[in-house]
């Protein structure tokens, strides 16, 4: 149930935004329920362990930032 609390839209305002409304419902609807999110790069841990660290040597002092 879609109620208008404020306002008064057009005709064409509200079959504007009940197509949004039907169309986030189906598109929820679409993705099955046993598969997972789809995993954002910047939440990737792989993304930050790709690059290799510094490794410990004689010239370790020069190397106190992480490479870029």
């Amino acid at each position: 149930m879609i109620k208008v609390v404020r306002g008064n839209p057009t005709p064409e305002e509200l079959a504007a935004a009940l197509a949004v409304v039907r169309a986030r419902a189906a598109a929820a609807s679409a993705v099955p329920s046993g598969a997972p999110a789809p995993r954002d790069a910047w939440s990737d841990p792989s993304r930050i362990a790709a690059r290799r660290l510094p490794q410990p040597g004689p010239a370790s002092w020069s190397r106190t930032y992480w490479p870029g």
